[in-house]
């Protein structure tokens, strides 16, 4: 990221935005369960809020510095150095993996499928992959100069997502945001939308 694009994601204006925002439309009508795995969560702006509705929470963040700090300021966060687009967990260790505003800084379409597909991978059966990102514009294209940007296309959404495995899949947009729903086949989310086992 840019040194522009850095101050704003640790500012206190983008930590409202994600609490006040981004977090509350991303999982509204979302049961996350006991355990949380979130993708990619930069300085933490999303991380805080989502630790007060995790039972028990797990980030995976990419650039050391960024963990470190993380580490620091989060004791009760399980905070892991890793890839979102291969991570480091076992098949079905987590009941939700989410993420936030994080996919457009992955390096193309390729790469934002593997993730898609990573999370699949270690959902338990019936959990949930959730979240957001976020719509181009004149003002995000400015913010993201010289960084690597690529908005996942919420036209093309549903059908990336069926392809790594999901089901009930739930997309919709507004002119700032993308939100996300999916679910893995099984017996729990089965279950838990009264339908039979």
């Amino acid at each position: 990221m840019n040194r522009y694009h850095r101050r704003r994601c640790r500012s206190p204006a983008w930590s409202a935005f994600m609490a006040g925002t981004v977090l509350p439309r991303a999982l509204d009508g979302v049961a996350l369960g006991p355990q949380v795995l979130e993708l990619g969560p930069g300085y933490g702006a999303s991380t805080r809020p989502l630790a007060a509705r995790a039972q028990s929470l797990t980030a995976l963040e990419s650039d050391p510095l960024l963990v470190a700090r993380l580490r620091a300021e989060l004791g009760s966060v399980q905070v892991v150095n890793g890839d979102a687009t291969s991570i480091p967990f076992a098949a079905g260790s987590f009941s939700a993996v989410v993420c936030f505003t994080m996919l457009h800084h992955l390096p193309g379409p390729t790469a934002q499928d593997r993730l898609f597909a990573e999370a699949a991978r270690v959902l338990r059966p019936g959990g949930v992959f959730a979240g957001t990102d976020s719509q181009p514009s004149l003002r995000f294209r400015v913010i993201h100069l010289g960084d690597t940007c690529i908005p996942v296309d919420p036209a093309t959404l549903p059908g990336r997502l069926a392809v790594a495995g999901f089901t009930r899949i739930t997309v919709d947009a507004d002119r700032r945001l993308v939100r996300f729903a999916a679910y893995t086949p099984g017996a729990e989310g089965e279950a838990r939308h009264g339908r039979p086992v």
